[in-house]
């Protein structure tokens, strides 16, 4: 094969593209002189001379988002909002021990005040009838909201469900015109190395468009929700991007801007999208007014090196079960403890984030065929996707008086229940949900979400054992408290 002709008289290893004069437009065209270099041979050169041009102008050559911006952007929208805070006003010399000495503890320390808080984000319209998408963060506590399209026109809105664990919220624009949306697609259907648009309200300015790639479909190891399933663009995002759209060169949504990895504020090129198929499975949930995900009734944990060597795996994939509760769907279904979960309706799985997130995407009442391996076997299992069960009842109470518990709500655990708070479902016992400032459980250290394990090495494992205790509260109290992964062991005096 003859050698690629040297088009600048010195060797190519060397061309300093920053020095060369027209660098972009040489950018743009150089994949298509090479296309037609690699056909010259010395035999026809001055044939293919003939047949081939070189572009006339730079719009000849020219790629550009402009018809798919112009067909998606009036989807995007601006998302205003107003919330009232309570903050506390403290005199300026309050913390002096020579004014406290005077005036004592009481004057104008504590004050409450309220002030009105304004943010702004981004949201896509997903329905002609007003529905909008956009991160559950950006209207936390809003008291108003209100939306801005691209042509100016303004409507406020209300909020149909808000879903902390997947950071997404579903809008209605109070308004009977029919407003340009976007068609989700199947965010599985997405490559690595796909071109994508980021649309969005950055800082405020405005309505911008970023360009970008594809740089990874399912990043499981950012801890930013509940459902650690992302995909990862280059395509610039910051502030004020959080809600906007991902969009492929299809002009459909192809997930929600929500987060970037940043450690000064500004976008290094890193930014994480919840995919279309999550956003799905949130809006559908809209008529209801909550988020209902299905119960598996099991947990994992993500098949290791070591674990997929004891398995005989050629390598680690999957699931393997830990735990199955006896009346859930997976035991119904024959799962069993030691079983590993290879996919999900054909979809691999490589690590336990990725079972939640796929059971997250189904609907309750379908079905899920899972390809298990057990015993060096595989085999297909269908699981029917049922609610999580409220069982025990929540049976809440609070606790007053002046006992070391005295000021905290408690509630009993239930597959439910955890499912709304993103606790392990197969998780029981007695959790405090609310605690009273300033309260003897407040001062000990108590904290909602905490799980009460033991009192005096008498295990909780309901609130009526929270009320057995109350009816002859001991004079010690020995208590062993489960926060996330690690006791907490605390004793007082009662």
């Amino acid at each position: 094969m003859s050698p690629l002709p040297d088009l600048t008289g010195r060797d190519p290893e060397v061309i300093d593209l920053m020095r060369i004069p027209g660098k972009a437009t040489f950018l743009r065209i150089c994949c298509t002189l090479l296309l037609g270099v690699i056909t010259f041979t010395a035999q026809n050169t001055s044939v293919q001379a003939q047949t081939r041009e070189l572009p006339s102008s730079r719009q000849d050559v020219q790629l550009s988002f402009a018809p798919l911006v112009k067909r998606v952007a009036p989807s995007v929208v601006n998302v205003f909002t107003r919330k009232t805070v309570q903050s506390r006003r403290e005199t300026p010399f309050f913390n002096d021990p020579f004014f406290r000495r005077f005036f004592g503890d009481q004057f104008g320390g504590n004050q409450q005040r309220e002030r009105t808080v304004n943010s702004l984000g981004s949201g896509v319209i997903v329905g002609a009838d007003g529905v909008i998408v956009t991160n559950n963060h950006v209207i936390d506590g809003a008291d108003e909201i209100r939306i801005v399209l691209s042509d100016r026109r303004e409507f406020d809105a209300k909020l149909l469900v808000a879903d902390e664990r997947s950071d997404l919220a579903v809008l209605k624009a109070l308004t009977d015109e029919p407003l340009p949306f976007l068609e989700l697609m199947d965010s599985d259907e997405i490559e690595v190395g796909d071109l994508v648009l980021a649309i969005g309200n950055p800082f405020g300015f405005g309505q911008t468009v970023t360009s970008g790639i594809v740089s990874a479909r399912a990043r499981t190891t950012v801890g930013i929700t509940d459902f650690s399933f992302f995909i990862q663009t280059d395509a610039s995002i910051n502030p004020g991007n959080s809600g906007g759209a991902l969009v492929g060169l299809d002009g459909r949504l192809l997930g929600v801007n929500t987060a970037i990895y940043s450690k000064d504020g500004g976008s290094n090129g890193i930014g994480f999208a919840v995919p279309a198929n999550m956003v799905r499975a949130v809006i559908n949930s809209a008529a209801s007014g909550k988020v209902v995900r299905p119960w598996l009734g099991a947990s994992g944990q993500t098949v290791t090196a070591d674990i997929a060597a004891s398995l005989n795996l050629d390598k680690p994939l999957g699931v393997v079960l830990n735990r199955v509760h006896p009346k859930g769907p997976a035991a119904s279904s024959g799962l069993q403890v030691g079983d590993v979960v290879l996919a999900i309706d054909g979809k691999p799985l490589p690590d336990a984030q990725s079972l939640k997130f796929r059971l997250g995407t189904r609907s309750v009442g379908g079905t899920a065929r899972m390809t298990i391996l057990r015993s060096g076997k595989s085999r297909d299992v269908d699981v029917e996707l049922i609610a999580p069960p409220e069982d025990p009842e929540p049976n809440p109470i609070r606790v007053s008086g002046n006992l070391p518990i005295s000021g905290a709500a408690f509630i009993n655990l239930s597959p439910a229940f955890n499912e709304t708070k993103g606790i392990d479902t197969l998780i029981t016992g007695v959790a405090v949900t609310e605690i009273a400032r300033g309260s003897p459980a407040d001062r000990i250290g108590f904290e909602p979400g905490d799980i009460i394990l033991s009192v005096n090495e008498t295990k909780i494992e309901r609130v009526s054992d929270i009320k057995k205790l109350l009816a002859s509260p001991p004079q010690e109290w020995a208590l062993k408290v489960r926060r996330g992964s690690r006791v907490i062991s605390v004793k007082v005096r009662g």
